[in-house]
């Protein structure tokens, strides 16, 4: 049985050329210094997450504004974004909240820390709140974070031996 694809499409809405905001180009910057100046693709993966940090997914004027910013083919660009998981290519909500639940995470409650956040934030994995503010990733298969399991990643910040209460003072923090 072979295994299923995602399939993207890149639409180019009509109208302006979206422009990298400062901060975004400050950061893609950081990535580029380094790497040798004929690497430049090697900056993508840091300037996508830069860009997705900023507007929460990457539309396509900003992978095309990455893309030229580097000075590559809007292709190449697109590979990327459209290849890791780590990447929403379409809106999703504005803290982005991803639950490990490897086996290290599950043994010690993940599955306790998921069922949690579904019912506060009355949503399911793969879905983000009504109002945008909220989006809980469908599947983190490991986080890195063993030690310190069950774990959660929150807009790229990491937070360890997650109970109920914890993840209730977290969210509390992103809702202020």
């Amino acid at each position: 049985m072979a295994a299923e694809q995602k399939t993207v499409a890149f639409h180019r809405p009509a109208g302006k050329k979206v422009e990298l905001s400062d901060h975004e180009r400050e950061e893609i910057d950081a990535w580029l210094a380094r790497y040798p100046d004929d690497q430049k693709r090697s900056a993508v993966l840091g300037a996508l997450r830069a860009v997705q940090h900023e507007d929460g997914y990457l539309s396509t004027a900003k992978m095309d504004a990455v893309a030229e910013y580097l000075g590559l083919p809007a292709i190449a660009v697109y590979e990327v974004g459209s290849f890791y998981s780590m990447y929403e290519l379409e809106p999703v909500g504005k803290h982005t909240i991803m639950v490990c639940n490897n086996i290290s995470c599950m043994l010690r409650g993940s599955e306790e820390i998921i069922e949690h956040l579904e019912n506060r934030l009355g949503i399911k994995l793969g879905e983000s709140t009504p109002d945008g503010k909220f989006y809980l990733k469908m599947e983190e298969e490991c986080l890195a974070a063993c030690c310190g399991a069950p774990m959660m990643q929150v807009d790229h910040k990491y937070y360890e031996n997650l109970t109920p209460e914890k993840v209730d003072e977290i969210l509390d923090g992103l809702e202020k």
